[in-house]
């Protein structure tokens, strides 16, 4: 009788032990991934607003000049679109469920309209405060009866796309695979910490300040504008956290530019829409009153985000849809993650 050999396997390595510049035990390393995703947002942002111009739905610069609701639906839509194509590519070449990027989740439509009840609370009082102080100025009613009706209505769709395009944008894929990427921190920090955790504070931190820098664009922005958008991003990512989903976010920054831009006729980042519902204008110290950024540019503005970040706390407990459970477990290059060697 003659001895079998034993079928002999070609089992390629895995990926990240073939290429280790290019991928760690969690696929696609996280910086060459942001990379291929900007590269993708700059080339797809950069056409759809060409034919947005060039077909003459948006006029250039439309958003700068009163802008109506029309031209705010259009451009926030398609810059929505963009962000979620850019996310399902993405998660097609890394393998990953587009879900985790913030649109899945638990009690979607329950979150949202929740988001929505507060940010017009939240909105109302900050109003309320500036109004009783006598550093906002309510000058005149410009809308009435069923015309009122009637652009409360269609400005309801754009300021939607805003929340659903900036949440989505800042604290979507973004917001995922930083925190994928800086997990490694917690190996460089004393005590048992969560890479989880770690990682994901870290990213809200730069995603924060960047989404804060960002709006520094807009006109008749203030310091103390940018740091409550950068701190209200912070809350956003509170709230990502603790439910593992956007749809809370995206329905209290919704409801809180509604309420402001259409509602009360204050300024956002110093933009004016119209038409909207009053005419107004601040009195007093910029500080207090907001000045030309509008009542986001008032120190009121954060106490009002600190009672937003306690509602967040005392409802919104962190259990098994969480985000965490969303994030690998283990930062990228963990002992665990290796292959046993053998001597």
């Amino acid at each position: 009788m003659t001895d079998i050999a034993p079928e002999s396997t070609n089992t390629p390595a895995p990926l990240h032990l073939r290429f280790p510049i290019l991928f760690g035990p969690h696929g696609l390393r996280a910086g060459w991934a942001l990379l291929i995703a900007f590269a993708l947002c700059f080339f797809l942002f950069r056409n759809t607003s060409f034919i947005l111009q060039s077909t003459h739905l948006v006029a250039p610069h439309a958003l700068e000049r009163s802008p109506g609701p029309l031209p705010v639906f259009l451009m926030e839509t398609t810059a929505f679109l963009v962000a979620a194509l850019v996310a399902w590519i993405m998660s097609k070449i890394e393998l990953r469920p587009v879900a985790v990027y913030g649109l899945g989740g638990v009690r979607r439509l329950t979150y949202l309209l929740a988001g929505i009840a507060v940010g017009l609370i939240a909105i109302s009082l900050l109003v309320f405060i500036l109004v009783q102080s006598g550093l906002l100025i309510i000058d005149q009613r410009l809308l009435s009866g069923s015309q009122a009706l009637l652009y409360a209505l269609l400005w309801i769709p754009g300021f939607l796309a805003i929340g659903f395009f900036e949440e989505y944008l800042f604290r979507g894929y973004l917001q995922y695979t930083l925190a994928r990427g800086l997990s490694g921190l917690s190996r460089y920090l004393p005590g048992n910490l969560d890479p989880r955790t770690v990682g994901f504070w870290a990213a809200a931190i730069l995603v924060s300040f960047g989404f804060g820098a960002v709006h520094g664009s807009n006109p008749g922005e203030s310091p103390i504008g940018l740091f409550c958008a950068a701190f209200a991003s912070l809350i956003f990512c509170f709230s990502l956290w603790r439910t593992g989903s956007l749809w809370w976010a995206i329905g209290l920054h919704a409801a809180w530019d509604y309420g402001q831009s259409f509602l009360y006729g204050v300024g956002d980042s110093g933009t004016f829409v119209s038409p909207r519902l009053f005419q107004t204008h601040p009195v007093g110290s910029p500080l207090l009153s907001g000045g030309a950024t509008g009542p986001e540019g008032s120190i009121f503005s954060l106490c009002v985000l600190a009672i937003i970040a306690g509602v967040i706390a005392l409802t919104q407990r962190p259990g098994p849809h969480s985000y965490a459970a969303q994030l690998p477990s283990q930062p990228p290059d963990h002992p665990a993650d290796l292959p046993a060697t053998t001597t």
